[in-house]
């Protein structure tokens, strides 16, 4: 029996099938196929891995609380890897962030924070940017901008959420200064015009876009956004689901702009690949939201947790958010020297291992996908995995393991420079 071949056309089709690859193990920053073949992962399961595959230190504390018990709903009783858990994470956050709520998806975590800001202000309206991603969910497709593939033949979705521009200085095609002025004034006209400050109750930001196309903003524009906020009596949420635990060298990417969140929302690199998020934020904020009016069953889950205190305690241990600023500045390097050869490659740009290389034409316009899918597919012939994003499908995100050695990054390199060569020759 082969189990790729029998079953793999049972899999429901909405699922999209980037690589023909059936895995048998992973480990460290490999993935390991069945027929024999090794890749070097800089997906990791989209943002999800950050210690790696298989970490030993998390791996053992899985099998240590399994052997426990598996499950223990919050409502009922209260278990320690939860309070480890919560332990560990107030040495990583703001002082002000001191309540904490465990679900199981970014999409559950954000839908929680949105409803958490309405609780806590008695508004109802919420603004977010271009080229956001918040997750698939009723709630979340209408926060989500960054493709209509997310919601398209799915309206009408929730009401009550208003666009604004995202930083993208590069596709702006205006300086760092420019793009900050320019996009704090088309918020501030969006509170005149659309949505008045009397019935929003928060902005909603990435502080690195995500599958909106990597995209790093420029440093004022998050204090910018916060002065704003405060002025208007808007809470401020930061998704931090694909930027947080050390993904951009450090804890969180809000930590680059010296700014702090009402409410925070994490997931992907917090447990190392077993399923957790959260909304974080403060008991003032917190005790607004009436008891009862949210919850889940699996949220929480006591596997998921000890996971959770294990990759905190491992990245702590093995300096990864170090290791993460020396391994981004060497991506970085390397990516800006193949942009000297290959004009193709209109920018670079990230902060730690959050990398995106976008392709752009002679004239500035974004390449086609085409493009990209060939680039990304001759890199998986060279046993190297990487993913696209934006909303042209025109960049590459660059998602290493936090664990990356300097050899993987230069091997990747030079990958990815036989890639380029090939599929613009």
């Amino acid at each position: 029996m082969n189990l790729y071949e029998d079953n793999f056309s049972q899999m429901a089709p909405v699922w999209s099938r980037i690589f023909p690859i059936e895995a048998a193990r992973a480990e460290g920053c490999y993935i390991y196929a069945t027929d024999g073949r090794k890749y070097l992962d800089f997906t990791c399961g989209i943002g999800v891995t950050n210690t790696g595959h298989c970490h030993p230190a998390v791996v053992a504390a899985i099998r240590e609380q399994a052997g426990l018990f598996l499950h223990a709903q919050a409502n009922i009783v209260v278990h320690q890897p939860m309070l480890k858990l919560i332990a560990e994470l107030k040495q990583v956050v703001p002082p002000s962030i001191n309540r904490f709520f465990f679900s199981n998806s970014g999409a559950e975590a954000v839908e929680g924070a949105v409803k958490l800001a309405r609780a806590a202000t008695g508004k109802t309206n919420i603004i977010v940017f271009s080229g956001s991603f918040h997750g698939r969910t009723a709630g979340t497709m209408a926060l989500t901008t960054s493709k209509t593939i997310y919601r398209s033949g799915f309206q009408p979705l929730p009401a009550g959420v208003f666009v604004v521009p995202y930083p993208y200085s590069y596709k702006l095609k205006m300086s760092d200064e420019q793009t900050t002025n320019f996009c704090l004034a088309a918020l501030e006209e969006l509170l005149l015009s659309q949505t008045s400050p009397a019935e929003t109750a928060a902005i909603l930001i990435e502080p690195v876009l995500g599958e909106g196309g990597y995209v790093v903003p420029p440093a004022p524009f998050l204090k910018g956004l916060r002065k704003i906020a405060d002025a208007n009596g808007i809470m401020v949420i930061l998704d931090e689901i694909q930027s947080g635990f050390g993904r951009t060298g450090r804890w969180f990417a809000f930590e680059h702009s010296d700014v702090v969140p009402d409410i925070l929302t994490v997931a992907k690199g917090i447990a190392s690949g077993l399923p957790l998020s959260g909304v974080f934020s403060s008991n003032d904020i917190m005790k607004k939201w009436q008891t009862g009016s949210h919850g889940g069953t699996y949220g929480g889950n006591a596997v998921a947790c000890a996971a959770g205190v294990a990759t905190i305690r491992a990245m702590k241990d093995e300096d990864m958010l170090g290791n993460t600023t020396r391994r981004g500045t060497q991506l970085m390097t390397g990516l800006r020297k193949l942009q000297e050869q290959y004009p193709i490659i209109g920018d670079v740009r990230g902060l730690g291992l959050m990398v995106g290389t976008e392709f752009s034409d002679e004239k500035g316009k974004p390449a086609d996908k085409k493009l990209t899918k060939a680039v990304i597919h001759a890199c998986e012939e060279r046993d190297l995995l990487l993913l696209s994003c934006g909303t042209y499908d025109n960049v590459i995100r660059w998602i290493p393991p936090l664990i990356v050695s300097e050899t993987q990054i230069n091997d990747s390199l030079n990958i990815f420079g036989d890639a380029l060569k090939e599929a613009t020759m």
